[in-house]
């Protein structure tokens, strides 16, 4: 009898067995399933670019790696909220912390569009608060000398000198200069088409100078750089084996040319935008014009830059208030 109680005993214990592997196996496809589905919600109904998909894939994927295969209709508020600790304790700043809350709170918004959740438990998660950064501006002293930065002796300084001028020029993201396609950029009517952020688009005016070097890099260098690419690229930029330079190369030779000109070493990807949108308010441009050419959803965004140029606060007290 205790044989066969012992036998009955092993088969329960196996089929368990069986039946608890496959059942995370299950989770880890099921896992990256709802990534896949959720990447697609992204790209097709939302319209986002392909670098936002790609910064909430990795959001999500450090989530699933916190979930450690539990699951997500089973977590509560309180299972959430230490989530962020986590993310804190692995070293993350907190404006990432808030980025990835952010996407968490959106990839449970998708769950529950889909009937995957009935009720949104992220929906009551706090983002921790942070502080206003100022941008980083550079004085149109420095501006100069960035731009004066590339020399002939560099190889491909007319490519160089082009990129440099019409980032300052549009204000234009450094992936939104990355992806301009020839047929975007007008320099017969100075201007350029700017696909941005949800594949808005907008048009940018190109300022004169900009216009010259752009001329001199596509008439004497850009034939020879597409000519090694078969089939050619139609983008504006291209690297030496003919291809359309990444942003990340761009940010490259950015820092390279700032450490050249003497420029700070701590300059950003958004140096020449953010020195863009303040030398314009600088000269008395309409916050609302500047909006659209940065390609601001918010003006509050916008607003951000009128903090950084005392001056222009100033000029505006002086001339409308009664007793200035």
């Amino acid at each position: 009898m205790a044989t066969v109680v012992g036998v009955l005993q092993d088969k329960t214990l196996k089929k368990l067995g069986q039946r608890l592997k496959p059942r995370r196996e299950t989770s880890q496809r099921e896992a990256a399933q709802w990534q896949e589905d959720f990447a697609d919600y992204l790209r097709s109904e939302c319209h986002l670019a392909a670098n936002t998909v790609a910064a909430y894939a990795r959001d999500l994927a450090r989530f699933f790696q916190w979930l450690d295969g539990r699951r997500w209709q089973q977590l509560s508020v309180s299972h959430l909220s230490a989530y962020p600790a986590w993310l804190t304790e692995e070293s993350l700043a907190p404006k990432s912390v808030a980025r990835h809350v952010a996407s968490l709170k959106v990839f449970f918004k998708f769950l529950q569009l889909e009937g995957a959740l009935t009720d949104n438990q992220a929906d009551l998660l706090a983002s921790p608060k942070l502080w206003q950064r100022v941008p980083q501006v550079l004085s149109y002293a420095e501006v100069t000398q960035l731009l004066a930065a590339p020399q002939p002796a560099d190889p491909f300084h007319l490519r160089d000198l082009a990129m440099l001028e019409l980032l300052y020029a549009t204000g234009c993201r450094v992936s939104e200069l990355a992806s301009l396609r020839l047929h975007d950029l007008n320099l017969q009517e100075a201007y350029c088409k700017c696909h941005g952020k949800g594949d808005k688009q907008r048009l940018v005016p190109i300022g004169s100078r900009a216009v010259r070097a752009a001329q001199r890099y596509l008439d004497q260098l850009r034939p020879r750089l597409a000519a090694r690419r078969t089939p050619r690229s139609d983008r504006v930029l291209l690297s030496p084996r003919g291809q359309g330079l990444r942003r990340e190369r761009i940010w490259e030779l950015i820092k390279k040319y700032a450490l050249r000109a003497g420029v700070s070493a701590e300059i950003s990807p958004h140096a020449l935008r953010h020195s863009f949108a303040t030398h314009l308010l600088a000269g008395g441009a309409d916050l609302r014009h500047v909006q659209e050419l940065l390609g601001h959803a918010s003006i509050a965004t916008t607003q951000l830059y009128t903090h950084v140029d005392h001056t222009r606060l100033k000029q505006v007290h002086a001339a409308y208030h009664p007793r200035a």
